[in-house]
């Protein structure tokens, strides 16, 4: 083997769980449903997750699960934290859907749009972290996933682990973390691509976001390259 491949090895065997997917992305997450807080704004009835496709093709999702972890805990380790999206699932391009978390009775608060999928976990409305895979990772710790499984994750909270870089802030019943540029900034870093505000969620009839059709900076996409190389 020549040196120049096992250096190249080595430095992808040093390289940091980042996402795979410079597509499909994590856009907004919110984990205070069913509260009774309504100001400034109500809360919603629902914890939920929205995708966002920020390229000009549709993209298949079937297979993909979408999995929620507590501040330090595993993904997948409770069945109700994983939602594996069944065969035909496609965002279509520069669009959105909507993942509506566990929907009871008793909770309060504002209705979701219509939830594009409806999953079964509750988040911690504080602090928490939702990983998006192309395999389900059952119980598996932040570090440990399959390979080239990870498509995107985001962390909010104080103490939470396995961010992409720094993670988000604590979070709210009123407040979801937001991904910036409508979704369509992704530079690996929670903190950086995404702003805390009130939860505004959007599904798959919600206005294309036309971001995707727009350059880049030159910063962003040199490291998209980067990453393309490591696929």
């Amino acid at each position: 083997m020549k040196k120049s491949v096992i250096v190249l090895a080595l430095v992808v065997l040093a390289l940091p769980a980042i996402a795979l997917s410079a597509d499909v992305r994590i856009s907004q997450v919110y984990g205070g449903g069913g509260s009774t807080a309504t100001a400034p704004a109500p809360a919603f009835n629902q914890d939920f997750v929205e995708l966002y496709n920020a390229s000009n093709a549709p993209v298949d999702i079937s297979g993909w699960a979408l999995e929620y972890g507590s501040a330090t805990g595993s993904w997948g380790s409770y069945i109700d934290n994983y939602y594996v999206f069944p065969v035909g699932s496609v965002i279509p391009p520069c669009s959105y859907v909507l993942v509506g978390g566990k929907l009871l009775v008793t909770y309060t608060g504002a209705a979701l749009p219509a939830v594009d999928y409806l999953a079964n976990f509750s988040a911690s409305a504080t602090g928490g972290k939702f990983g998006l895979f192309t395999a389900l990772q059952l119980n598996i710790a932040c570090g440990l996933e399959t390979p080239g499984a990870l498509v995107d994750k985001v962390s909010y909270g104080t103490t939470t682990n396995c961010a992409e870089g720094t993670r988000v802030g604590a979070l709210s019943n009123l407040t979801a973390a937001i991904r910036n540029q409508d979704g369509y900034m992704d530079t690996d870093d929670n903190l950086a691509d995404f702003t805390i505000g009130v939860p505004a969620p959007r599904n798959s009839d919600s206005p294309i976001n036309d971001a995707c059709a727009t350059p880049v900076s030159e910063e962003v996409q040199s490291f998209g390259a980067m990453k393309a190389l490591f696929r």
